[in-house]
């Protein structure tokens, strides 16, 4: 096993998932914060892997794993705690030594920014500059991965929605944004980095409609609809009102085409180009 000393937390999610997969392919062990025994049993059965149960909201429950900790990956849910859980583990990272904290944020990160969503992390990331803690931060722009949310409509009705008209914007798999995760917490050179990850394309919705059909064999329509019919469909699906307003923020940046800029990270930084919209496609049709 290459010897070091890493830290994930969100090694649950879709990001966190490949980076857990991308690590334990390159024999490279962890510890991972996770919230249940149940999540942490899963993580053991993997070779070399350390799993912490605790709480973000309780530094307590994980400060003493972080001690001895040469990188940390730093991820959360896009909740109304967010911001002041990431402050948290920050500081608690600080306070254990942490050499270098990997942080994932977003494209257009900016505490002056109409949306919530870049305010926060732009608040988080000059939390860690303060602190002079080396830091990478990693900017991806919209997941392809977050189309998954309407596979039964595009499985059933042939449609997905959204309130973006037809502004391009340059999104990106999440099996590039591990990769580039994997890349600042093994390899030397990514400290004091700032990283926007995008995909090899900026594409309108329409456009992506246009690859589905192709690839599905069967039309796929994308349908734009207004920022009122999106909040009311997103809270008939459940979604928290602090996370729906964001979104609705999130979609008005991508309309004003603030997230159309293609970026080479992925390419400098993995030493290979980024999966395309296409590819992302032909790999999920099975959901599709």
């Amino acid at each position: 096993m290459k010897q070091t000393s890493i830290f994930l937390t969100g090694a649950t999610g879709a990001v966190g998932a490949q980076l857990v997969q991308q690590l334990t392919s390159l024999n490279i062990g962890f510890k991972a914060l996770v919230r249940t025994p149940e999540q942490a049993g899963q993580l053991s059965k993997l070779p070399n892997v350390e799993a912490i149960v605790g709480d973000l909201a309780a530094p307590a429950t994980f400060e003493n794993a972080l001690r001895g900790i040469e990188k940390a990956f730093l991820l959360t849910n896009s909740s109304e705690q967010a911001e002041s859980l990431q402050m948290g583990f920050v500081e608690a990272a600080h306070r254990a030594g942490v050499g270098h904290i990997v942080k994932l944020s977003q494209f257009a990160a900016d505490e002056s920014s109409p949306v919530r969503f870049l305010r926060y992390h732009a608040r988080v990331e000059n939390r860690i500059r303060e602190l002079g803690c080396p830091y990478t931060f990693l900017r991806p722009n919209l997941y392809m991965q977050g189309l998954l949310a309407f596979k039964e409509h595009i499985k059933h009705h042939g449609q997905f929605f959204a309130a973006i008209g037809n502004a391009r914007v340059s999104l990106v798999d999440v099996r590039d944004i591990a990769a580039m995760a994997a890349a600042a917490l093994t390899d030397p050179g990514h400290e004091n980095k700032t990283y926007d990850i995008t995909g090899p394309d900026a594409l309108s919705h329409y456009q992506l409609a246009e690859t589905l059909s192709h690839v599905l064999g069967k039309p796929v329509n994308f349908i734009d609809v207004s920022p009122e019919q999106m909040e009311k469909a997103l809270g008939s699906a459940g979604f928290p009102e602090w996370q729906i307003g964001g979104l609705i923020e999130d979609y008005a940046h991508y309309a004003r085409e603030e997230a159309s800029a293609v970026s080479d990270a992925v390419t400098r930084v993995t030493r290979r180009n980024p999966i395309g919209f296409e590819q992302f496609v032909k790999d999920h049709r099975f959901l599709l």
